[in-house]
């Protein structure tokens, strides 16, 4: 699947947005993917999964494991590993805690593992994924999502492998253009950071 069909996914599924959104991350964005938009249409998930499976099997071949961090995370990471032939399992939180694997998951020595996310803003989530595999025994060998929204700049910890990558700038509350300032902001994300 070429990056341009992918994001025509999401454009065909009304999940690219234009307005004054406030990510996840904190930061202000004119661009919004809205990835559960994708994720509630089961055929629409299965194409774009199965591409991410074989783009994963390319890289860095056999996989074993797909771990992804909740709530956003999971359903693509289970889509993308019935493709690979792999377990599902996913990091969640406690509130106020860190990520950690729960529910008897583990990735056992000699297991191959790949962080599957749906859509990497600034890497933040894949990088508390990654941080709370560090005493597992088997091997986290990358990381992988639909959109890589940073440009290449979200930092994570591992090779990151993306369908389609954008370059969509992100700004501090008290730095945005003015054209962006000029529109109310709206916070579509899951995670609860303040908005200010």
């Amino acid at each position: 699947m070429t990056p341009e069909a992918v994001l025509d996914e999401f454009r065909d599924a009304g999940a690219l947005l234009q307005g004054h959104f406030i990510l996840s991350s904190g930061l202000r964005s004119p661009i919004f993917l809205q990835k559960m938009t994708i994720f509630s249409d089961p055929a629409r998930t299965e194409r774009l999964c199965r591409a991410l499976a074989a783009a994963i099997t390319e890289r860095f071949g056999r996989i074993d494991i797909v771990v992804s961090p909740a709530i956003g995370g999971i359903i693509p990471g289970y889509e993308t590993a019935r493709h690979l032939g792999a377990r599902a399992i996913f990091v969640e939180r406690d509130p106020g805690k860190p990520f950690q694997l729960r529910r008897g998951f583990s990735i056992p020595a000699g297991t191959r593992a790949v962080i599957v996310e749906d859509i990497v803003s600034t890497g933040l989530s894949a990088r508390e994924c990654l941080a709370s595999l560090k005493d597992e025994a088997g091997e986290i060998v990358g990381a992988a999502c639909l959109i890589d929204r940073s440009g290449g700049r979200g930092e994570i910890g591992l090779p990151l492998l993306s369908l389609a990558a954008l370059d969509i700038p992100a700004y501090p509350a008290d730095a945005l253009p003015p054209e962006l300032a000029a529109l109310p902001a709206v916070k579509p994300g899951s995670r609860a950071i303040p908005v200010a």
